[in-house]
């Protein structure tokens, strides 16, 4: 389930004009400074904005073109707003039997009890809506909204009203609906964490365009997009646990470009897990030093070199298929004389697990 869509449109000094793909599986996160259009992207798609030079197309079914335009109600998607937008006078279970009786039967994809249990919404169906937390008026939104029968969801900042401890809350099932579905999602984020743990892939917006769109772990470390040169600049990188050193408590994670260490042993066995690694805390070597407390040292080839500052250069760095960054000074690269398409060892002084 591929969803195209593309606009050429006036929003009153503003202009939006994208063309955009996304993915029949997997989250594709639209991020951008606020105003450059995202979430006018996301209303035109979902149709509460309509556009005369507007195109929606999921799958082989036309949703908008110049003379055609299915309304909002009548389009198979889940929308959730920065707000839940729940019915107050209902319960939990009421607010959920609404979004699926105005469902046909033979659009629904998820049963009642399935979107309870994925959204663990057990102990909640008998409360009202005004008791609940924050985390939890979102948990019931999202399972209101997969009772709607979607092909693809859209998330606008789903995350943004909550605070720290709710977010960690809502997190893991925000991240266990596109696996447990197979459901596309495009979500609208202004968080750096967010779009670590969930994104799959990488919708830039800047000033109604999208200047860039292709998996997150490429999109984080162009050199020609603005991600890369920000100060908390990061690759990421999906491992697979392999091991344990109970003496050390150190994990071992596998991935393609070798063996990586951290610290902890609560990781279950076999299970993938993402890895935030900054430019910062990348510095490059010629040879793999002895005598040294950092445990991470991976063999790379430099791809690609930067002007970051007047002091520094970004270097893209390709580990066996993944890539790296790191951020090193002048003088560095010219001492070690580092040019594209040199083998050089990069030391990982820290990493992130986000598990």
């Amino acid at each position: 389930m591929t969803l195209f869509a593309s606009f050429d449109c006036n929003l009153g000094s503003f202009r939006l004009v994208t063309e955009l793909q996304v993915p029949g599986r997997g989250v594709s996160a639209l991020i951008g400074p606020s105003g450059c259009g995202k979430t006018s992207l996301l209303r035109a798609i979902a149709g509460l904005d309509r556009h005369q030079n507007g195109y929606v197309k999921v799958e082989d079914e036309i949703w908008q073109d110049k003379k055609f335009f299915v309304p909002v109600h009548k389009r198979a998607l889940g929308y959730v707003f920065q707000n839940a937008n729940l019915f107050p006078h209902m319960s939990v279970s009421d607010n959920l039997k609404y979004g699926l009786k105005r469902t046909d039967e033979s659009r629904r994809t998820v049963s009642f009890d399935n979107a309870v249990e994925l959204m663990s919404l057990e102990s909640l169906l008998a409360r009202s809506t005004c008791d609940l937390s924050g985390g939890e008026k979102q948990r019931v939104a999202m399972a209101r909204a997969l009772l709607s029968g979607p092909r693809l969801l859209l998330w606008d900042e789903p995350l943004a009203s909550l605070d720290t401890e709710s977010k960690a809350e809502i997190l893991p099932f925000l991240a266990s609906v596109p696996k447990e579905l197979g459901l596309p999602v495009l979500f609208v984020s202004h968080s750096s964490d967010e779009v670590a743990r969930l994104a799959d892939n990488l919708i830039i917006m800047a000033d109604g365009r999208i200047v860039g769109t292709g998996p997150v772990s490429e999109m984080l470390t162009r050199l020609d997009l603005p991600l890369s040169h920000q100060e908390d600049a990061e690759a990421l990188v999906v491992a697979t646990v392999a091991g344990f050193d109970e003496v050390d408590h150190l994990t071992t994670l596998q991935f393609n470009g070798g063996k990586i260490l951290v610290t902890g042993t609560g990781l279950a066995q076999g299970s993938q897990v993402r890895l935030r690694i900054q430019a910062r805390d990348v510095s490059l070597t010629l040879e793999p030093q002895s005598g040294t407390s950092i445990l991470n040292v991976l063999p790379v080839t430099i791809t690609e070199i930067a002007t970051e500052n007047d002091a520094q250069y970004l270097v893209r760095l390709d580990c066996n298929g993944t890539p790296l960054l790191s951020r090193v000074s002048h003088r560095s690269v010219r001492k070690l004389e580092l040019v594209t398409g040199k083998k050089v060892y990069a030391q990982v002084k820290s990493i992130a697990v986000l598990s």
